[in-house]
């Protein structure tokens, strides 16, 4: 492994390997997870970065009513993520059991079926953000400069929304068969392009928030060329072989698979739209504060984003591992993931908390350029950040097991529950009470800790070892009745 790769893996390594000494998780199974979720945590810090990075550029190019309008248009983007999101929470569970089984062909249809649905799902939604990106963008302001900048993003930026999707399933598909190192490459490097290429459209070109959009559009563009190339001939220039080859020719409409990736996609994408929904009523919350607020909030979820990516990591690694497993029909092994991978999820969490709480002025500040109403704002909502992000720590590594089993509902109730139930009543009471941006701040809190302790109820319980039972492979049900038998 490159030094440059050891740069990122030894930290999160040597968290596992101090938490095995003491212990509280297995020393295999700590090294397995750390091999899954560092490039994976890689990607997750370089696309938010990146998303960061964009805020940013458009701040110091634009002032303050562009980084709100770039706001108001991202939850209308997050619907790319829902949509290639759920299909890709059906494809991981499904190409990982698979996987396990060694049930290729099986395998591959659910790689094609996967990016039928993701292209016949996202191309209507791109369509009506070309077509409409003002009238959407101003039912959350009546800030006329903000709508106009964040409709001049989104109308560009919704032709990425199949690209996005297809991004999404092709990592999916890799991680799911034990490499989540390639994955890392490609998109991270498509983050790394896309930041190149704001910064060329925005200050070289003057484009603006267009060329923000731009950059984001043709970077999913370049990301989803090289998987598609990676998985149907086994491998990609630069990037050397990949773990499955996928005829690109064969089956794309199965009925028993579309209606699998369905059934469990469909809770997966719900769950991630439960936040892009949310950010709707939170935006219009945020906009009685002020506009100086609207930016403050962008600028501590950009900054949450970062934070946030040891759950892309660790999330994935469980599904994949504990996916592995049930493949397998090793129920007790795939549940000793998950339990071990909650344990590394939190302290690798509470040492990104640390840091960030540490350094939260001067990150606030890279966004401002100097100080403004905004930052004190901004400070408040990353500290709340450092607190909440622990029990993310503890709902995205117990969800990992629930989506590899195809156990996907109860995770999207607790995410509903957590923003509708505590997050945006918290928000809306700041707003009309004397509890005024405390009220964010305990949103902010309120958003991980009831997930967390709904998703943790669910993990703990074991009934997502029976729902995996209907999903796993052919080659899988019959090892399993083979072991009753003997």
């Amino acid at each position: 492994m490159s030094r440059v790769s050891n740069i990122f893996r030894l930290p999160i390594l040597a968290i596992g390997l101090l938490l095995a000494r003491f212990g509280i998780i297995d020393r295999k199974r700590a090294i397995e997870t750390t091999d899954l979720a560092w490039p994976r945590i890689v990607t997750g810090v370089a696309r938010m970065s990146k998303n960061a990075v964009d805020v940013a550029m458009v701040g110091a190019a634009l002032g303050t009513k562009a980084v709100a309008g770039v706001g108001f248009a991202g939850p209308f983007w997050g619907i790319a993520f829902a949509i290639g999101g759920g299909v890709a929470g059906g494809t991981i569970a499904m190409v990982s059991q698979r996987y396990g089984a060694e049930a290729y062909d099986e395998l591959g249809l659910s790689v094609r079926s996967s990016t039928l649905l993701v292209v016949l799902i996202s191309t209507p939604v791109m369509v009506t953000f070309w077509m409409f990106p003002a009238e959407l963008v101003g039912l959350l302001s009546n800030d006329a400069r903000a709508v106009a900048y964040g409709a001049d993003y989104l109308r560009i930026v919704g032709l990425g929304i199949p690209f996005a999707g297809l991004n999404l399933v092709g990592s999916r598909v890799l991680v799911g068969a034990d490499d989540a190192f390639t994955a890392m490459q490609v998109r991270a490097g498509g983050a790394v392009v896309n930041v190149v290429l704001n910064a060329v459209f925005i200050f070289g070109l003057g484009l603006g928030v267009e060329g923000a959009a731009l950059g984001t559009v043709l970077s999913n563009v370049i990301a989803v060329s090289v998987f598609a190339i990676g998985i149907s001939q086994g491998h990609a220039p630069l990037l050397g072989t990949f773990p499955v080859t996928i005829n690109p020719y064969g089956n794309y409409l199965d009925g028993p698979t579309i209606r699998d990736l369905i059934r469990i996609g469909t809770p997966v994408g719900a769950r991630n739209l439960v936040w892009t929904a949310a950010e709707f009523p939170m935006l219009a919350i945020l906009s009685t504060f002020g506009t100086s607020t609207v930016a403050a909030f962008v600028i501590a979820r950009r900054i949450w984003g970062v934070m946030n990516t040891p759950g892309w990591g660790f999330g994935l690694a469980s599904s994949s591992l504990s996916g592995q497993a049930l493949g397998q029909a090793k129920e007790e092994l795939a549940e000793a993931y998950g339990h071990d991978i909650i344990r590394f999820s939190v302290a690798t969490y509470a040492v990104s908390a640390i840091i960030i709480a540490v350094f939260a002025e001067q990150l606030v500040l890279l966004f401002t350029g100097g100080p403004g109403p905004e930052v004190p704002i901004a400070i408040n909502l990353i500290y709340a950040a450092c607190v909440a992000v622990l029990f993310q720590g503890v709902s995205g590594a117990a969800i990992g097991p629930l989506d590899a089993s195809g156990d996907t509902r109860v995770p999207f109730l607790s995410q509903l529950l957590g923003m509708f139930g505590g997050s945006i009543p918290f928000a809306y009471l700041g707003s009309v009470t004397v509890l005024g941006h405390w009220g964010l701040y305990l949103a902010f809190i309120a958003e991980t800790t009831i997930p967390a302790s709904i998703n943790y109820w669910r993990f703990r319980s074991g009934e997502w070892k029976e729902v995996s039972r209907q999903y796993r492979p052919d080659a899988a049900e019959t090892d399993a009745e083979a072991t009753a038998v003997d």
